[in-house]
C-alpha cells in the first residue's frame, strides 16, 4: 500500500505537501470530514485524490462545472490514475461506459455535477457501487451552498443527504473563498458539524494588485498588454456581454489573440473558446463572471478588470485565477467614478 508522500512524489510529480495538505490528507485517509478553504492555486484538489487513492473503493466527486470535471479527469487519467466523468455534455456511449466501470468498481475517482448526483438513477448506482466500497465524497466549490453568494447552486442545499445515507464515507467540503457566515452555511447544510475545518493564508504573494483611475480604459487595457503582458494568457473580466464582445473584437482588431465568454453565447462555442483558452498558450479571455470556478490554467500571467467586480470575494476570486503555478503574476482594475453609479 503506497504511503501518502509516495502517491505525492511518484503519481502527482511533487517533492512536497505545502502547508496543510498532509494534515488533511491524513485526517480524511483516516475516516474523518473536513472543511478545507485554500486559495486558488493552493493544491486543494490534492486533498481528496490523495486521500480516495489511499481508501479502498470509489471516490466521487461533486464538481460543479463540466470544463473542470474533463480537465481534472485528463490529467489524472495522464498519471495513471483511473477516473472518468459523468455529464450532460457526453455521448450515451461515454455516460455508459463510465457507469458500468463505477458500478463494477474499476474508477478510483468518479466526478459527477450535482444535478446529476441527485437523480434516481445515479442514486441507484451509487447503491450499486457501494458494495465495492465508496473512498469518500469530496464537495468541490463547496461556497455554491451558500443562499447568498454570486455562486448559488440550490442542488448544494440537498448534498446533505450524503451523510444521511452514508454515514461511514468521510467528507470533505472544498472552496477556495467563504467568510464565517458562508463557512457556518456550508457545515449546517452538508452536515459537517464534526468536521476538521482547514483555513489556509489567502497571501498571495506572487500576485502583484495595480488599480488605475480608468480614463479610456480600453486603451489602456490594451497598452497594459503591450507593455507588460505581450503574448501571454490572461483574462479580461467585463460585467455585461455586449462590452465583452466588443472589448474582444477591439482586441483581435488590435493584433491581440483575444476570445469571448459569457452566458449567452451558444454553449459549442463558449466550450470551443473555454477549451482553446485551457489548452493554448497566449490566448487572453474576454468574459463576464459565467467564465468563473475551475479555471484550472496555471499559466495565467494577468487578471485584468474593466468593471469594479460585485463584491471583495468576487474579485478575490476572480484575481486568484492568476499565477496558479506561483511564477509573478498581475491583477490590474480600471476603475471609475461611473462604476459606483
Amino acid at each position: 500500500m503506497p504511503t501518502a508522500l509516495a502517491l505525492l512524489n511518484d503519481t502527482f510529480g511533487y517533492p512536497a505537501f505545502r502547508g496543510q495538505q498532509a494534515e488533511i490528507v491524513d485526517h480524511v485517509a483516516g475516516g474523518g470530514d473536513a472543511l478545507v478553504l485554500m486559495p486558488t492555486g493552493g493544491g486543494k484538489s490534492l486533498c481528496y485524490q490523495i486521500p480516495a487513492l489511499l481508501r479502498p473503493g470509489t471516490a466521487i466527486v461533486i464538481s460543479p462545472l463540466i470544463a473542470l470535471m474533463q480537465d481534472q479527469v485528463a490529467a489524472l487519467r495522464e498519471a495513471g490514475v483511473r477516473a472518468a466523468c459523468i455529464h450532460s455534455g457526453q455521448d450515451g456511449i461515454e455516460s455508459d461506459r463510465a457507469e458500468r466501470a463505477f458500478a463494477d468498481g474499476e474508477l478510483d475517482l468518479l466526478y459527477v455535477s450535482p444535478e446529476r448526483l441527485l437523480s434516481p438513477r445515479f442514486t441507484w448506482l451509487l447503491s450499486q457501487a457501494a458494495r465495492h466500497g465508496l473512498a469518500l465524497f469530496a464537495i468541490d466549490e463547496a461556497h455554491c451552498v451558500s443562499q447568498w453568494g454570486h455562486d448559488f447552486r440550490p442542488e448544494y442545499l440537498k448534498l446533505g443527504f450524503l451523510h444521511e445515507r452514508w454515514p461511514d464515507v468521510p467528507r470533505i467540503a472544498l472552496t477556495a473563498t467563504a467568510d464565517e457566515t458562508t463557512r457556518r452555511e456550508i457545515i449546517a447544510n452538508l452536515q459537517l458539524g464534526n468536521a476538521g475545518v482547514y483555513i489556509a493564508s489567502f497571501d498571495r504573494p506572487n500576485i502583484r494588485y495595480r488599480i488605475v483611475e480608468k480614463a479610456n480604459a480600453r486603451a489602456q487595457l490594451l497598452a497594459f498588454l503591450r507593455a507588460e503582458h505581450a503574448g501571454e494568457a490572461g483574462i479580461v473580466y467585463c460585467l455585461s456581454r455586449r462590452k465583452v464582445e466588443e472589448t474582444a473584437a477591439f482586441l483581435t482588431a488590435s493584433g491581440i489573440r483575444a476570445l469571448a465568454y459569457h452566458a449567452g453565447m451558444d454553449s459549442p462555442v463558449r466550450e470551443r473558446n473555454q477549451t482553446t483558452f485551457l489548452r493554448e498558450d497566449g490566448v487572453v479571455m474576454v468574459a463576464t463572471i459565467a467564465f468563473g470556478m475551475g479555471i484550472d490554467k496555471p499559466d495565467v500571467r494577468f487578471v485584468a478588470h474593466l468593471d469594479l467586480p460585485k463584491s471583495l470575494e468576487a474579485y478575490y476570486q476572480e484575481t486568484g485565477r492568476a499565477g496558479r503555478d506561483g511564477e509573478p503574476a498581475e491583477a490590474w482594475m480600471a476603475y471609475g467614478l461611473s462604476d459606483v453609479v
